[in-house]
């Protein structure tokens, strides 16, 4: 049997999108969410509706997790009986050990994988996974591939609004002097992931309405002509979803604007109510 020249990989922090859906040499491999004891299978087992239903009668706060080394290699080993190699986009290597347990596997498995750290998670592993079928359709080779995707990485433009702060504290990735001065001041802090793939705080507004103006702001800034591809990732707000768009495009009529849902994985971090807005 002839094995397809190359797969694609990626994790379940990204947003699939439907083009990605219907690939057939397009692989997610989901991380882990755990509830005290209980463990689910990000978008296998858990939804982010469930999850988000689950974390208001939760008495402890949920934890995410990667697949182990071994875990990976044996996803790696299946896809390798239909193809002679893979490219693999995984979220910053900054913000999950999620890459270096998928490059762990793939030495176990034997399996030839090249793997690019996305600097991101959400659509902006998204873009680089359609970039790199693009180019590899246009004929370009692996190192080609790897070489202009670690380029855009670098581009990122993305402003996230964090739905709930307690959420961000007990995962960890703010202080708990942030946390008490923003819950005390009712602050609706505004972040962004740096080129290196780290998070940044960047801003903090007082209200809704603020900060979805801040947000259609940056947009303006970086689109002067109605030209471009902006994704707006949502967390359980698809109203909120619908009036950013409408703004944006009041702003700049003629841009593409789409909107998709924050994975389980990043909902447990970030929270209900999280919007953000992502282009390259």
């Amino acid at each position: 049997m002839t094995k397809k020249p190359i797969a694609w990989i990626t994790d379940s922090t990204a947003f699939i999108s439907d083009e990605l859906k219907n690939n057939p040499d397009f692989f997610s491999i989901p991380l882990n969410i755990h509830f005290g004891e209980k463990q689910f299978v990000d978008g296998v087992d858990l939804t982010p509706a469930q999850l988000y239903e689950n974390i208001k009668n939760a008495t402890e706060f949920p934890k995410t997790s990667q697949p182990s080394a071994g875990e990976f290699a044996e996803q790696f080993k299946r896809i390798a009986e239909d193809y002679e190699q893979a490219i693999a986009i995984h979220v910053s290597g900054e913000l999950s050990g999620t890459l270096s347990s998928s490059m762990a596997g793939a030495e176990i498995a034997g399996f030839p994988i090249t793997f690019i750290d996305s600097r991101s998670l959400s659509y902006g592993i998204t873009g680089l996974i359609e970039k790199g079928i693009e180019l590899h359709d246009e004929g370009a080779s692996i190192p080609e591939i790897k070489e202009q995707l670690e380029k855009m990485a670098r581009t990122l433009k993305n402003y996230i609004l964090i739905g709930q702060l307690d959420q961000l504290y007990k995962g960890g990735r703010m202080s708990g002097v942030q946390f008490f001065l923003g819950s005390l001041l009712k602050v609706k802090p505004i972040i962004q992931i740096s080129s290196d793939g780290k998070l940044e705080a960047i801003e903090k507004v007082r209200s809704e309405k603020k900060a979805l103006q801040y947000l259609v702001d940056k947009v303006v800034e970086g689109h002067s002509i109605g030209k471009g591809n902006i994704y707006i990732m949502q967390g359980n707000v698809p109203e909120q979803a619908e009036e950013l768009k409408s703004m944006i495009l009041a702003q700049v009529p003629g841009l593409t604007v789409a909107i998709g849902d924050i994975s389980s994985t990043l909902a447990v971090h970030a929270g209900e109510g999280t919007l953000a807005v992502l282009w390259y």
